[in-house]
């Protein structure tokens, strides 16, 4: 197969569900990432502020936007301000080699006070951590500052985060994956969006939050919801958005498989027991895209009382992690469309 050039790849596919009602859109921007979007804070709006850009010429910013971007768009900030080493490394572990490297008495301190399974992964975002906050949460508010538009940031990991008055605060406490809210002003909504079932690859350093504390958020386009990733497959997520009174749900994801994992045998539930309406028969029976359509947010938007959703993926290559592969999927009512398989980076507007 040839290669495909990155400026290719970076180019984004466009879609669009649905016609101008006045009532606003739901924008998902899955960009392709590389590590040098991540070297530093200048470089990490670049990117993201070259596909709103895209966006703005095509019509589909106004007052009434929600943009979403996917899960863990920030959690790579942890390379940031590095040097050209662990830039261009070939693969994760060498960029981990080189962190602990660069920074031997900080990982060490992080390590020793850790009581996380995973306790190197922990060192390393808790000894980024300031550094991470300060250039997601100042990214993100500007963006959204900048176009006028609501925001939902993704995700990143962070140690006991709050939104305190405009301040994104850590504390001493687990580590979460996280997500926030920027309202167009630029203004942070006051509750953060934690991950309550994160996969088995998270759980070693990340801890679980509860699903009976999952938020939403009041929009100009109205009542919205978000679950991150995995607790979109959850029904008592859903159950907890319902009465809430959401029109919409957004379902920010990150997953690092090839392009062929989509049509082979779903596996079934990861790190979590199956809940009780899955038919444990689907297992390895199904395929991946089966089980997304059927388990995640196209087969349980409705029981969350949201007519719109949108669900997308972050694409990119970082060091030996292809992302990708994996199509977003919009729901508008009774009508469901799931984007092609695909590396290359897209953008998905959902009229309201």
């Amino acid at each position: 197969m040839d290669t495909i050039p990155l400026k290719d790849l970076a180019r984004p596919n466009l879609h669009q569900l649905g016609t101008v009602r006045g009532r606003g859109n739901m924008l998902g921007i899955e960009p392709y990432m590389t590590p040098q979007d991540y070297a530093t804070k200048e470089s990490f709006f670049n990117k993201l502020n070259a596909y709103l850009l895209i966006a703005q010429r095509e019509g589909w910013l106004n007052e009434k936007t929600i943009v979403l971007f996917p899960e863990y768009i920030g959690t790579w900030l942890v390379t940031a301000n590095e040097n050209e080493k662990i830039i261009q490394a070939a693969t994760l572990a060498e960029v981990e080699r080189a962190l602990v490297l660069r920074h031997p008495l900080k990982f060490s301190a992080y390590f020793l006070k850790s009581n996380e399974k995973g306790r190197a992964e922990a060192a390393f975002f808790r000894m980024k951590a300031n550094q991470m906050a300060a250039i997601y949460r100042a990214v993100f508010s500007q963006l959204a500052r900048h176009y006028s538009v609501t925001i939902i940031a993704g995700s990143v990991i962070l140690p006991a985060p709050q939104i305190s008055g405009q301040n994104l605060i850590l504390n001493n406490g687990p580590l979460r994956n996280v997500s926030m809210v920027c309202k167009p002003d630029g203004a942070l909504h006051s509750r953060p969006i934690y991950k309550a079932f994160p996969t088995s690859k998270e759980l070693p350093f990340i801890t679980p939050a509860s699903v009976n504390d999952v938020p939403s958020f009041d929009t100009p386009a109205g009542r919205l919801g978000v679950l991150i990733c995995a607790d979109s497959w959850f029904p008592q997520a859903y159950a907890q958005l319902n009465g809430q009174g959401i029109e919409m749900l957004a379902v920010p994801s990150y997953e690092a498989l090839d392009m062929q994992s989509w049509k082979r045998p779903w596996p079934g539930y990861d790190g979590w027991q199956a809940p009780a309406d899955v038919d444990i028969s689907d297992i390895k029976k199904i395929t991946e895209a089966q089980a997304w359509q059927k388990y995640s947010l196209a087969g349980r938007i409705r029981t969350s009382g949201a007519r719109y959703g949108m669900n997308i993926f972050l694409r990119g290559k970082l060091w030996d992690q292809d992302l990708g592969g994996k199509p977003a999927t919009l729901v508008r009512d009774n009508e469901v469309y799931v984007e092609e398989s695909t590396q290359q980076a897209a953008m998905l507007n959902l009229w309201i």
